[in-house]
């Protein structure tokens, strides 16, 4: 494969097939197809799983904004009054008036299995019978940024799920990578981007958290480190449940372009330690820039060893989706980097482009480790 290319795209997505159908009768399109989880199946090929946001055609109607939901009996369309709700995000609506800030998504996600020759050189199947998509209230409004890991024989995914009562991790089990069975909420309201390690430490299982919230305490004025939005660590004896590490964690730099920092890659170990790529976003305009940086963590998980955010790995790459442009909703330079599997001397990076597509980047070990 070149070593550089968008991979999958909206106009490759059959909405025909996709799971809204079972309720949802009128036109809808594919908001973006990216931020893929990317693994090794057992027989060689790589494997994608997709996040298709798909949306309305006409999200407003008859002075009503609409948004889609899923439900036991199947996929329904709630409606607001439109007078209330300020829709100038193509990503979502607000709700205003209330005693807290509400919003609604103009899309719902579910996960299409996009098969790839073993060098991602090409698309091998798309897999729309082995689609993943929302199976309980705590993921009504979509599940969404998988990131998938093997460990011992076994496929391990995690997802964010959306809901109107919280923003939870949701983990999902596979013994071949195509038969996806949920194992319930692992993490409850606030957590974002959990990312587990593929492997473990010890006879534990690890994984990355980055809690949200609305409000930070200032961090200490002798400190390097800002408050924020960070990556901390956590450890499981079964993958189920989780115990905060007080000590590993990457925070914002006081001095760096990355104000804001979140999950990206699942760590990967190397001769070095933990290896892993991880989002910072520079603020500017609505959304911010997106960056892919590096960093190591050390074997035992215990310090961070390596962490240089003057050099990004990726940036966002407009000529990439040059062919698709105009169908992009996001006006900011985002990649947005979800996956990494060894090919050979070599690493095969997956990464959302523009929330829009899915690009895959040859890296070569001496860059990564």
């Amino acid at each position: 494969m070149s070593d550089d290319r968008i991979v999958f795209a909206p106009d490759d997505v059959d909405l025909s097939r996709s799971p809204l159908r079972r309720g949802i009768d009128e036109p809808t399109y594919v908001l973006g197809a990216f931020n893929p989880g990317l693994t090794r199946l057992p027989g060689g090929n790589l494997l994608l799983l997709v996040r298709i946001a798909e949306a309305l055609v006409d999200p407003v109607r008859d002075g009503r904004v609409r948004s889609i939901r899923w439900t036991p009996g199947g996929y329904r369309l709630d409606a607001f009054d439109a007078a209330t709700a300020d829709v100038r995000d193509p990503r979502f609506f607000a709700l205003t008036g209330g005693a807290y800030p509400f919003l609604g998504l103009t899309s719902l996600s579910w996960l299409l299995p996009v098969e790839l020759s073993p060098d991602g050189a090409r698309v091998v199947a798309v897999h729309y019978d082995r689609a993943v998509e929302p199976s309980a209230d705590h993921a009504q409004y979509g599940i969404e940024d998988p990131r998938i890991v093997a460990i011992d024989g076994v496929y391990w995914m995690t997802v964010c799920g959306v809901s109107g009562g919280r923003l939870c991790t949701i983990l999902y089990r596979s013994d071949d990578g195509f038969g996806w069975v949920s194992q319930g909420m692992v993490l409850d309201h606030g957590n974002k981007d959990m990312v587990p390690f593929e492997g473990r430490i010890g006879d534990r299982y690890a994984a990355l958290t980055r809690p949200l919230s609305d409000a930070w305490f200032v961090a200490a004025p002798d400190e390097a480190v800002t408050s924020g939005p960070s990556i901390n660590l956590a450890t499981s004896p079964d993958m189920l449940h989780w115990r905060p590490a007080p000590d590993v964690a990457l925070r914002p730099m006081k001095h760096a372009a990355a104000y804001k920092l979140g999950g990206g890659t699942p760590p990967v170990r190397t001769r070095d330690g933990w290896m892993l790529l991880y989002h910072g976003v520079e603020k500017q305009g609505a959304v911010g820039v997106y960056r892919t940086y590096r960093a190591l963590i050390d074997a035992d998980a215990t310090r961070v060893i390596e962490r240089d955010e003057s050099v990004a790995i990726l940036e966002a790459a407009p000529a990439l989706i040059a062919p698709i442009a105009h169908q992009a909703y996001l006006p900011q330079p985002v990649v947005f980097t979800t996956g990494i599997v060894r090919d050979g001397d070599d690493w095969i990076v997956a990464s959302g482009e523009a929330d829009l597509a899915c690009r895959l980047t040859r890296i070569a070990g001496s860059v990564l480790g």
